[in-house]
């Protein structure tokens, strides 16, 4: 309780005060601490396991990478990471909540920044001075209002037709190339780069606000999103890969749909191999069914998931995620990949 009254009567500028420093993995070498951690137990053992198998991936010519994206570590400081395993070339494909891809990266894209808070703040108190929280980070709720119109923007100058959330987002990194605040946002980095971004979810986010604005003011004229086609989008990358690999932060929609295309590429008639390396990073438990769509051994009774070069890292993103990165991108095997390009596929 102390803390809560500490913490009371702020105004919104106290509030917002001290920004999110997103963490630059090429800065800091983690090679000798994930090698050490080879030799540990538990969750370090778990994790130098993931970096060695992410790296296998990198150093596979024929593994196409995917990179799924669930929860809210592009707003807790792992933003530059991801934009990093871009630009650096060990990942050929994205899928990603919306809100990840909007709410975080194309939010700050537009020069807003997120903000160190506190988890025992008076949320009646945030709420009157219209600050959002995630855990102990907040964001300006004008700001995301700011982020919901400038999609709407977007969508009105677009031909009114139906989209997939990666042809949409392609269009975002556009506008970003001439109208960027921040520039080498994720969105921007993928653009230049041919990486697509698939949002299987995408209207649960601020695209979604500024989607359902736009079709308010162009009722009979306007632009939709067809998650089908998204679907067929993504299977198609999967049947142009000789391998592939995930790398999953958190699970939800992007891990299922990402692993729902090797049994999507079977009912098309097409033969494809299940995903032959699998990380994921969660905190999420299995005894519910659940584990944000299973554990990846269940996931291979699905025939979706080879088991022999799997692990699963049950720790929060952000305190694992920096080393692993970091110790692919100081390896270096990312400099003998060719680039997959797979956005030019769709053009």
């Amino acid at each position: 309780m102390s803390n809560k009254k500490t913490l009371g009567h702020n105004s919104k500028k106290d509030l917002l005060k001290k920004p999110v420093e997103h963490i630059d993995i090429t800065t800091f070498d983690s090679r000798k601490i994930i090698s050490s951690m080879e030799k540990m137990s538990f969750v370090s053992r778990e994790t130098a396991n993931a970096a060695n198998i992410f790296n296998e991936m990198i150093k596979d010519k024929n593994c196409t990478i995917f990179l799924t994206l669930a929860g809210s570590t592009s707003a807790a400081g792992c933003m530059n990471i991801y934009k990093d395993l871009v630009k650096y070339n060990m990942v050929d494909a994205i899928v990603a909540t919306g809100a990840s891809i909007i709410d975080m990266d194309f939010f700050e894209a537009l020069g807003f920044k997120h903000y160190q808070g506190s988890q025992f703040q008076d949320d009646t108190e945030l709420r009157k001075n219209y600050i959002d929280r995630i855990y102990d980070t907040y964001i300006d709720e004008d700001e995301l209002q700011t982020c919901d119109k400038k999609i709407c923007e977007i969508a009105d100058s677009l031909e009114p037709r139906s989209y997939t959330s990666r042809e949409f987002i392609y269009e975002i990194g556009k506008y970003l190339k001439e109208n960027a605040k921040k520039k080498e946002s994720l969105i921007e980095t993928a653009y230049d780069n041919n990486v697509p971004i698939f949002c299987p979810a995408f209207t649960d986010s601020s695209a979604g606000f500024g989607l359902v604005m736009h079709q308010e003011k162009n009722p009979k004229k306007h632009l939709t999103i067809d998650s089908v086609r998204e679907f067929r989008e993504l299977t198609e990358i999967k049947m142009k890969s000789k391998g592939s690999g995930l790398f999953m932060i958190g699970g939800g929609v992007p891990k299922n749909f990402v692993q729902d295309t090797v049994i999507c590429a079977e009912l098309l008639g097409k033969e494809v191999d299940m995903h032959k390396y699998a990380v994921q990073i969660t905190v999420a438990d299995s005894r519910d069914g659940a584990c944000s769509s299973s554990t990846l051994k269940e996931a291979s009774s699905w025939g979706k998931v080879d088991i022999t070069k799997e692990q699963m890292v049950f720790a929060e993103a952000t305190s694992v995620l920096p080393l692993i990165a970091s110790d692919a991108y100081h390896k270096g095997d990312w400099k003998n990949r060719e680039r997959k390009n797979f956005s030019k596929i769709f053009k």
